[in-house]
């Protein structure tokens, strides 16, 4: 499976704590062994669908701060599309 970066996540990666580039890797790389639907299944990432604007794409956890959107392509590729970090929510 091949999974490639868009010029956003490529960007992304330059401002990224080393910890959460490499569990990106890590999980780019259960992709190419395992292959993406068996890697969906994988708890600790809670790979989950969004809604809304972000229908049809998906995102992994990287930790507690950091989530990877990604997409599946028409042609089957997984196309990481940003990484974003997420605001802790004041109640």
């Amino acid at each position: 499976m091949i999974v490639k970066l868009s010029k956003r996540a490529k960007k992304d990666l330059e401002k990224l704590p080393t910890f959460i580039i490499d569990r990106l890797l890590r999980w780019i790389e259960s992709i190419d062994v395992h292959g993406l639907q068996a890697t969906r299944k994988l708890p600790g990432l809670h790979d989950e669908p969004l809604k809304g604007d972000r229908m049809r794409q998906r995102s992994i956890r990287l930790n507690d701060a950091y989530r990877a959107i990604y997409r599946q392509t028409s042609d089957g590729k997984t196309e990481i599309l940003e990484v974003i970090e997420v605001n802790k929510h004041k109640y």
